[in-house]
């Protein structure tokens, strides 16, 4: 299924995947520069919670959108396509 998503949506999502993708730069080079094992494991709890947030925000776009146009067009099966979603989503 293709999203249309909007401009400012776009916008916020590549912004985070950008700074996601410095942060991942930043681990790499702690790695090759030996940096002390704390920094870098720290680095990489950041990065996770990075990815949970943007996961959260399309999630929730998700919702506002996908899902409420999917139930105001009586597709039903939208609620099987969620539970399975959310159960992938909290694993």
């Amino acid at each position: 299924m293709i999203v249309k998503r909007s401009s400012a949506e776009k916008k916020i999502i590549v912004n985070r995947l950008n700074r996601i993708k410095g942060q991942i730069n930043g681990i790499e080079k702690m790695v090759e520069t030996d940096r002390d094992c704390n920094d870098i494991l720290i680095q990489v709890v950041a990065v996770e919670k990075s990815l949970k947030s943007m996961a959260n925000l399309i999630l929730e776009n998700h919702l506002y959108k996908c899902v409420t146009e999917d139930l105001e067009n009586g597709n039903l099966d939208v609620i099987d396509e969620l539970i399975s979603l959310f159960k992938r989503f909290n694993n």
